[in-house]
C-alpha cells in the first residue's frame, strides 16, 4: 500500500487524545434481550484497536452505535468530547465502516464509479473529486483495476475498494468488521497491507475479529468483549497472558504450539 494516501491532520496524535468515549452503554431489543450491558470504553486517536469476541458478543453492534447507525437504549457516547447526537453529520464524514460482506458496500458499476460515489454525494467540487479518486486508486493499488466491474474483483480487492471509497470521503477513522472473513491467503495479505498502510498515516483503525493470529502484531491495544460486556483490555500480548476460557476467545499463540482450547 502506497504512502500517498490522503492523510488526515495528525498533529495531536502524539498525545493520544480520546476519539470516542463510551460510558454505561446498553442496547436492549424489543424481545427483552440485552445485547450490550453497561459498556465503558475509550478509543484513542491514531491507535490500531483490536476488538475480539465470539459471535454474538456485541462487538459489531457496539461499532454500529459508534458509527451512528444504531441508537443505544441507555448510556452516553462522546466523539471528541461532544455527545454523539450532536455530531452525527461529522461522524458520517469522518468514520467509515467496512462491512464483513464487502459486496454489500459496492454502489458503483466499476471500481472508479464506486470510489466516486461517496465524494459525489458529499457534493464536493469536481476537481476535488478527481484528486481524491486518483490518490485513492494509487493508495489502494487499484489504478490498473479502475475500469473493472466492481463485483468481478476478488475478496481482498473488494475490501481494498471499500477502504478506497472511505478514504475518498475523507474519513479519518476506519472500522473493519471481520476483515479476513472468506478470504484466501493472498486476500489476507492484501488486507494486512491495507491496515499497515493506514497505521502509517496515523489514522484510527478499529478491527473487529475472532482471527487474532492474523492481526495481533499490528494491534496497539486489545479489547475482549463477551455477552455484551467488556471483559478486559490492554496491551495485546499481556492481555492474552491473562485470558480466561469463559470469554470465548482463543489464544492464537497456543494454537501454533498444538494446544487446544481457549487458554
Amino acid at each position: 500500500m502506497s504512502n500517498e494516501c490522503i492523510s488526515p491532520d495528525t498533529s495531536n496524535n502524539t498525545s493520544k487524545p480520546i476519539l470516542f468515549s463510551v460510558r454505561g452503554l446498553k442496547k436492549k431489543f424489543a424481545s427483552g434481550f440485552e445485547a450490550l450491558s453497561g459498556v465503558d470504553l475509550d478509543v484513542y486517536e491514531g491507535e490500531c484497536l483490536l476488538i475480539a469476541g465470539p459471535n454474538g458478543s456485541g462487538k459489531t453492534l457496539l461499532m454500529r452505535i459508534l458509527a451512528g447507525l444504531i441508537e443505544p437504549t441507555e448510556g452516553e457516547v462522546f466523539f471528541k468530547g461532544k455527545p454523539l447526537d450532536e455530531c452525527k453529520k461529522v461522524i458520517r464524514r469522518s468514520v467509515g465502516l467496512v462491512f464483513q460482506d464487502a459486496d454489500a458496500q459496492i454502489l458503483g458499476e466499476t471500481v472508479e464509479e464506486d470510489i466516486r460515489f461517496g465524494p459525489e454525494n458529499l457534493k464536493l467540487p469536481k476537481e476535488e473529486i478527481e484528486r481524491r479518486l486518483e490518490e485513492t486508486l494509487v493508495c489502494l493499488e487499484l489504478t490498473e483495476k479502475r475500469e473493472y466491474t466492481a463485483r468481478s474483483l476478488s475478496g481482498g480487492e473488494k475490501r481494498r475498494l471499500a477502504v478506497a471509497g472511505i478514504l475518498a470521503m475523507g474519513c479519518e477513522t476506519i472500522i473493519m468488521d471481520e476483515p479476513f472473513a472468506n478470504l484466501d491467503w493472498p486476500g489476507v495479505i492484501q488486507v494486512l497491507k491495507i491496515i499497515s498502510g493506514l497505521k502509517k498515516t496515523k489514522r484510527t483503525v478499529i478491527i473487529l475479529t475472532h482471527e487474532l493470529e492474523k492481526i495481533l502484531s499490528l494491534g496497539d491495544r486489545l479489547v475482549i468483549i463477551a455477552a455484551g460486556k467488556i471483559m478486559d483490555e490492554g496491551e495485546p500480548l499481556a492481555l492474552l497472558d491473562r485470558l480466561q476460557s469463559s470469554w470465548g476467545v482463543r489464544d492464537p499463540r497456543k494454537a501454533y504450539n498444538g494446544t487446544a482450547g481457549c487458554v
